[in-house]
């Protein structure tokens, strides 16, 4: 069958893509030049692609065709041509990558359409849409390609990015992808050579291949084709002929971060294994780069040809967030993607980078406090998720993590600072658990420890529950929660004894009553040798192994039940001395058991398990109500 017997075909674009490309078209103005940067990485990619192919594959197109990039500008005729000689695409191909958007990305991309231009302009890669960046530049497109198949035949992709395209079968011989841009009249700088080596040099450098850029003849002198990115793999340079500003270049092409990342680490060595690296913390947990893409991890290299463009075992899942490329070359040309995985070559990069970063992070704690605490606030989270899920970790980690306390005001301290400052008989590191600080702070389990200047660790992330469950000690000294049942405390069981003038018969009465409201709800009722401020607590049952989990339970479970503590009363609180003497006084008073609901209920609020604080508005009315009524003068 001939070219010309097959006619070309009309197809639409899927509705988001509409509304893509109409954005793309119509309301983005600034930092257009991010289509060449665009156009440029999947050039690259599809070299990357071709050259993993050809490890195992003798059976391509144009076997010894450069591996290149060729970018030609015509002033004369406004138009701009990229070119690429790599895995290229057949028909279906064609369709699949530039028909549509398999992976929701226009989706994403147009849910942050509200954003300022300027920001959408900087996260179009990050949605996988970069392609359709080149319609802020283009009246049409032409895309021709050929497959590296021998049996695939070449066509034509073409687009004026209305709602439609077409394909029709091309006359292509060599393998790779042309795309030809017919600029629009404001566009037309991106046919200027001058314009073309600027935005290379800043957003492409250190691609891989060669880009070549075509420059046109003038009175019948021969175009001149001259390579204009460096291409040098920076991470296998030495780190100290590497300039600081060359970093931030790299890290910003391989993240389009606009920020300089936080913290960097170049690794250069040969034994165990030959490792070439750079690693890169960025500045911020909630760049678009982390939330967007799901395909977090490490560009994995062997003698600078990609292997895998995303491996996410080079690094603990708690290091998900550092960013970077990986080069080895100890690991064989040949070994298949899945193979990567079980290869022990990856094994020891992995120890070697985990080190090398910790080892880093460690230091920037140590000399950098400032800078080490924006890295926490940032990251913190992930390193107590190493601590909690990871418990080989626990050595490399725990002087990693950061606290507030009872006494580090609005800063953050150490487990080590901690023990440095243990009052001389205290022998366990104490924590109170709380869903923010606020009501971690307000906790009646540091009334005995603030009473006795004893410092608390505030642990108010979701996370912490885990990680103390799986953390029982730091160096020799046990973690303890403050609410626990048995808690042993340094300076003897009870806490100052006051006189309270309830005597022992009317508090045996009051939480008698407190028994009968209550029921099955709690565990039992008792006096406690530690509250000092607050009128009751709730402890754990020294059988409760799961008592740190039970925010995250409350949070998680559909079916949550609250569990069953003790009930410890302050005999001393005027509130409970007052009640107990309305007890004993008028034994059918309503606001007597309307009280003990109410005190549970707060009790439960500050523990963080109170399952449907809505319940207690209704009564906390009443009692505004009688409160008001005793305070109204009397006619």
């Amino acid at each position: 069958m001939t070219d010309t017997t097959l006619t070309p075909e009309s197809l639409e674009y899927r509705t988001e893509v509409k509304q893509l490309l109409d954005i793309l078209a119509h309301s983005l103005y600034t930092d257009r030049e991010i289509f060449l940067r665009e156009l440029i990485s999947n050039a690259s990619d599809a070299l990357h692609r071709v050259q993993f192919e050809m490890l195992t594959n003798a059976n391509v197109v144009d076997p010894d065709r450069e591996l290149a990039i060729w970018i030609r500008p015509d002033p004369q005729a406004k138009t701009l041509t990229i070119t690429d000689s790599g895995i290229g695409m057949n028909r279906d191909e064609l369709v699949e990558n530039l028909g549509t958007i398999a992976h929701s990305g226009a989706r994403a991309f147009l849910q942050n359409a509200n954003a300022d231009k300027q920001a959408l302009a900087e996260i179009i890669g990050q949605f996988g849409v970069g392609f359709y960046s080149v319609f802020m530049v283009a009246q049409e497109v032409t895309v021709t390609s050929r497959s590296y198949r021998p049996e695939d035949r070449a066509w034509r992709w073409r687009s004026r990015g209305d709602s439609s395209f077409t394909l029709e079968p091309a006359d292509q011989e060599e393998r790779g992808t042309t795309i030809e841009i017919r600029l629009k009249e404001d566009a037309t700088e991106f046919a200027q050579t001058w314009r073309l080596e600027q935005i290379i040099k800043k957003h492409s450098d250190y691609v891989s291949f060669p880009i070549y850029l075509i420059q046109p003849g003038s009175d019948g002198d021969e175009a001149k084709a001259e390579v204009i990115n460096s291409r040098t793999a920076l991470w296998r340079q030495s780190p100290s002929t590497v300039e600081e500003e060359a970093y931030h270049d790299f890290y910003k092409q391989l993240t389009y971060d606009t920020e300089p990342p936080l913290l960097k680490v170049h690794l250069v060595a040969d034994a165990p294994a030959s490792l070439r690296a750079i690693l890169f913390v960025p500045s911020r947990r909630d760049r678009a780069v982390l939330a967007m893409r799901p395909d977090l991890g490490l560009r994995l290299y062997s003698r600078k040809i990609l292997i895998q463009e995303r491996n996410r075992d080079l690094l603990p899942d708690y290091f998900r967030f550092v960013e970077g490329v990986v080069d080895s070359d100890d690991l064989p040309l040949n070994v298949s993607r899945e193979m990567v995985q079980s290869n022990p070559i990856l094994r020891q990069l992995r120890r070697a980078l985990s080190s090398r970063l910790i080892r880093e992070l460690k230091a920037m704690a140590e000399n950098e406090p400032e800078k080490y605490l924006t890295f926490w606030q940032e990251f913190g989270i992930f390193l107590k998720e190493g601590v909690a899920t990871d418990p080989t970790s626990h050595e490399n980690l725990l002087d990693l993590l950061r606290f507030r306390s009872t006494k580090s005001g609005d800063g953050w301290i150490s487990f080590q600072e901690y023990v440095d400052r243990m009052q001389a008989e205290q022998k366990a590191i104490y924590y109170v658990l709380g869903d923010n600080l606020q009501a971690a702070a307000r906790s009646p389990h540091l009334d005995y420890f603030r009473a006795h200047d004893i410092e608390v660790l505030y642990l108010v992330d979701p996370i912490d529950g885990f990680m103390t469950t799986m953390l029982r000690e730091y160096k020799g000294h046990p973690l303890q929660n403050v609410d626990d049942a048995g808690l042993e405390l340094p300076k003897g069981k009870d806490a100052e004894a006051e006189e309270s003038g309830l005597d022992q018969e009317a508090f045996n009465r009051l939480m008698d009553r407190f028994k009968t409201v209550l029921g099955e709800r709690i565990r039992d009722v008792r006096e406690s040798r530690q509250l000092v401020q607050s009128p009751c607590r709730l402890v754990s049952p020294e059988d409760s192994l799961d008592r740190d989990l039970q925010r995250i339970r409350r949070l998680t479970e559909e079916d949550y039940e609250v569990p069953k503590k003790f009930l410890e009363l302050n005999r001393r609180h005027p509130l409970i001395v007052n009640l107990a003497q309305i007890l004993q006084k008028q034994p059918e008073e309503p606001v007597i058991d309307a009280t003990i609901e109410q005190l549970f209920a707060n009790a439960l609020l500050l523990e963080g398990l109170h399952t449907n604080p809505v319940e207690m508005v209704e009564r906390i009315q009443n009692f505004m109500e009688m409160a008001v009524a005793a305070r109204t003068p009397a006619d």
